[in-house]
């Protein structure tokens, strides 16, 4: 079993990976690890005239399936919540509000496998 100071760092090297494979495509991290009193968001970008709300899944095996595959629709309910609290405690204007998982793969020896899915909500 993996204890949580572990499960952390994981998390913490994926929200990495996550911001810049983002920022390498164009996108501007407006935060990471941004919270309020319904939840935290992984990272908060802008891509273009469009607020980005990301979901960062990072595993280190498949046994329990790929990582995108954690992110089920009552996890898109609540980032959708989390999206307008954003909005109304930093009062900009967004063409639109899209939710995308940036799904991370450590692999030991090996590079990270990363997969982008943008708008699944």
């Amino acid at each position: 079993m993996v204890d949580v100071v572990t499960k952390n760092v994981i998390g913490a090297q994926g929200e990495q990976l996550a911001a810049g494979w983002l920022r390498r495509h164009g996108m501007q991290i407006l935060a990471t690890n941004w919270t309020c009193q319904a939840g935290e968001i992984d990272i908060v970008a802008r891509d273009g005239t469009d607020l980005v709300v990301v979901e960062v899944k990072t595993r280190t095996s498949t046994r329990f399936g790929m990582p995108s595959e954690a992110v089920l629709g009552a996890k898109y309910a609540r980032l959708r919540r989390l999206a307008g609290w954003w909005l109304a405690e930093h009062q900009q204007r967004y063409r639109d509000v899209r939710i995308d998982v940036v799904a991370i793969l450590l692999r030991d020896q090996r590079p990270a496998l990363l997969q982008h899915l943008r708008g699944v909500d």
